[in-house]
C-alpha cells in the first residue's frame, strides 16, 4: 500500500524487481519508463570485423555493456585480447565473457579509463567497440596521445519517447540519448531533482532546464540508486 510520503520517482532505464522494491521500503516510488533502445547490429560486415578481429592480438575497450553483449554474441571463442572496460555492469558482463585472465582495467569513466589505456602504453591495435551515439572524448583523448582506435559500431540506440503526466520529485537519466528523448515531449517543474550518469549526460540535462543535477560517478544501476536514496534519505516504512 502506498503511503502519502512516498517520494515518486521516474527512472528512464530498466531497473531490477530487487532495487524497486528495496526503494519502496525506504519510501521511495520508483516508475521504470524505458526512454531509449538498443538493438544490436547483425549485418555480415559487422560479424566479419568482429570475426577477424577475434583471430587476433588486440587491446578491446568498451563503455557500454550492450557493446560487450552485441560483440560476445557473435564470439564462438573467447578471443586472446586486453580488454579495458568500464565500471558497473559492463566490467561484469566482460569479466563474465573473458574472465580475469585477459581484464586489463576499468574506470569511472570515459575520460578516465583513456588514462588508464595511456597509462598502460599498450602495443597492440586498439578497438573501440561503440553504438552509432557514442561520445567522443576516449578516442580523442587517446589519439591526441598516439593512441588511435579503430571504432567498430556494433548496435544503435532508438529514442522511444512517452509522455508523462505524473509529477516527480526526482528523475534519473543513464545517458545522453534518455535525455534528449525524454524532453523531446515532457516539461517538468523547476522543483524536480534530476540524477545523472556521469559529466557528460549531465551536461546534456542542463541544455534543456536549470533544475538541480545529482551527478553519480559510477555508471552502475545500483550505485545510482543509492545516490537517490542518500539524496531523499527515506525512512524505512515498514518499521
Amino acid at each position: 500500500m502506498q503511503n502519502n510520503n512516498t517520494i515518486q520517482v521516474l527512472c528512464t532505464r530498466p531497473l531490477d524487481t530487487l532495487l524497486v522494491t528495496n526503494a519502496f521500503n525506504r519510501g521511495i516510488s520508483i516508475d521504470t519508463i524505458p526512454f531509449i533502445e538498443t538493438i544490436p547490429l547483425a549485418d555480415e560486415d559487422i560479424s566479419n570485423t568482429i570475426n577477424d578481429l577475434a583471430q587476433k592480438k588486440i587491446t578491446a575497450i568498451f563503455t557500454s555493456m550492450n557493446a560487450v553483449d552485441a560483440v560476445t554474441a557473435r564470439l564462438n571463442h573467447v578471443p586472446k585480447w586486453d580488454i579495458f572496460c568500464l565500471g558497473g555492469v559492463t566490467k561484469e558482463k566482460v569479466l563474465q565473457f573473458f574472465g580475469e585472465k585477459h581484464f586489463k582495467a576499468s574506470a569511472k569513466s570515459a575520460g578516465l579509463l583513456a588514462e588508464k589505456i595511456i597509462e598502460h602504453k599498450p602495443e597492440n591495435q586498439l578497438v573501440f567497440f561503440c553504438g552509432d551515439q557514442r561520445m567522443d572524448e576516449l578516442p580523442e583523448t587517446l589519439a591526441v596521445n598516439g593512441f588511435p582506435t579503430q571504432q567498430v559500431v556494433v548496435y544503435k540506440t532508438i529514442q522511444t519517447p512517452v509522455e508523462t503526466s505524473k509529477n516527480y520529485q526526482g528523475i534519473v537519466f543513464f545517458s545522453p540519448s534518455a535525455v534528449h528523448s525524454f524532453f523531446s515531449v515532457n516539461t517538468i517543474p523547476l522543483s524536480t531533482v534530476l540524477f545523472a550518469i556521469g559529466k557528460t549526460t549531465a551536461a546534456t540535462i542542463q541544455t534543456y532546464v536549470q533544475n538541480k543535477i545529482i551527478t553519480s560517478e559510477w555508471p552502475g544501476k545500483e550505485q545510482m540508486i543509492d545516490v537517490v536514496l542518500n539524496y531523499f534519505k527515506p525512512i524505512n516504512i515498514n518499521t
